[in-house]
């Protein structure tokens, strides 16, 4: 057996639900009680049709809990008893379902009722087809528990049991208790201040009107997340977007790029990092019509003129932070990054590739080239909240 992880002490509850992985969480209790740790399980009505209780309870030497009100409970309650006894909650596998309802702050069985009522720390690993892990309304979940301190273990990719191939399978039991070892107090980015920007800007034409991207400000929130984590003072100059500001960040809301721009002045005093995520606008109208502008020709003329360039303005200034630039590029990508992050003298520019694929402005998903000293460093295909995990790991590595 390998050398794994010791969890010496801590109780640890281990959540089953409905899915064929659920296999895997029978190694998974072993490896934990291996590990040092005392481990209670929970099964869900769904992954009783794939695991017995007496499995469970056999390998933890505890009774396995399955029912919301148990009258060998205390008071009748043991998700409360449970709940006040453990240290950690890991749910493996978590469905999409279970996760949809953890996200909504269900209480209608034992398990979702435990993790509501818990101080315990909780981490989820997923497990499901790839399309279903793929789509928005999961990612959007997956989103909502990260912003709720809740870790996301996994998944993996590759050969599914439905015969599909991708993203989805829960990731391996030494996997699993190599995170929860992990020690979270040891930040990359303790006492260090980063800012960052994210989203479109909206350059007004007049009262109604205005020009504008397709950016979501997916992967500059993400990435704002990512900073906290790894402890971080963040602070975050958002565009227009629909997303939750992340925990321990500050948030500023912007709409233009000369607001954004006098915003990131008024907080680079002191930045260890700036991150240029969002996706300026490079023009704005010369003159903004006071008045809505009436359809009365068939064609109309109206002039731009350049905004000004944020990531330049940093990256010149005497005393300046390790700046970091985006390149969303519809051809020749590296060439293009290259020239961008040599012009505006950065130490960092992340490139990728817009041209007809379905990863990028408004995806769940990315797939990104590192530029800088050194050799490119390609980043697969992943949600972006994985890719930027590493990216701010690498930048972390840099400075």
């Amino acid at each position: 057996m390998p050398n794994l992880p010791k969890l010496t002490g801590q109780k640890i509850v281990v959540g089953v639900t409905g899915g064929i992985a659920a296999y895997k969480s029978c190694e998974l209790v072993r490896r934990l009680i291996d590990s040092g740790a005392e481990v209670r399980v929970v099964l869900t009505s769904g992954a009783e049709a794939f695991v017995t209780p007496l499995t469970f309870q056999a390998l933890s030497g505890n009774p396995v809990s399955t029912k919301l009100l148990d009258e060998k409970a205390e008071a009748g309650m043991g998700h409360i008893e449970l709940a006040r006894w453990a240290d950690r909650v890991i749910v493996a596998p978590a469905t999409a379902n279970f996760i949809s309802r953890l996200a909504c702050g269900n209480a209608d069985d034992l398990l979702s009722t435990l993790c509501l009522a818990t101080k315990a720390t909780i981490a989820v690993a997923p497990s499901m087809n790839q399309g279903m892990w793929l789509n928005p309304a999961t990612q959007n979940n997956i989103n909502l528990l990260e912003l709720r301190d809740i870790e996301i273990i996994g998944p993996a990719a590759g050969d599914q049991a439905c015969g599909d191939t991708g993203p989805g399978r829960m990731s391996e039991p030494a996997e699993i208790i190599e995170a929860l070892s992990e020690d979270k107090n040891s930040r990359s980015l303790q006492n260090k201040k980063v800012v960052i920007t994210a989203g479109p800007t909206q350059e007004a034409l007049d009262p109604v009107r205005y020009l504008s991207n397709y950016s979501s400000g997916k992967m500059g929130y993400a990435l704002a997340m990512a900073c906290a984590k790894a402890g971080a003072e963040t602070i975050l100059v958002s565009g227009p977007v629909s997303l939750a500001c992340p925990n321990s960040v500050s948030r500023i809301s912007v709409t233009s790029c000369e607001q954004m721009q006098t915003e990131v002045m008024s907080n680079i005093e002191g930045a260890d990092i700036f991150i240029g995520a969002a996706a300026v606008a490079d023009y704005r109208a010369e003159s903004i019509a006071t008045q809505k502008i009436k359809k009365r020709t068939d064609s109309i003329e109206i002039k731009l003129i350049k905004n000004p360039d944020i990531l330049a303005v940093v990256a010149s200034l005497k005393k300046r932070p390790f700046v970091v630039g985006f390149a969303a590029e519809s051809e020749n990508l590296i060439e293009n990054a290259t020239k961008k992050l040599e012009s505006k003298n950065l130490d960092l520019i992340v490139a990728n590739d817009i041209s007809g694929t379905a990863i990028g402005f408004q995806s769940e998903e990315n797939a990104v080239t590192l530029l800088g000293s050194g050799n490119p460093i390609k980043i697969g295909r992943a949600p972006k909240r994985l890719i930027a995990k590493q990216i701010v790991e690498f930048i972390s590595a840099k400075i």
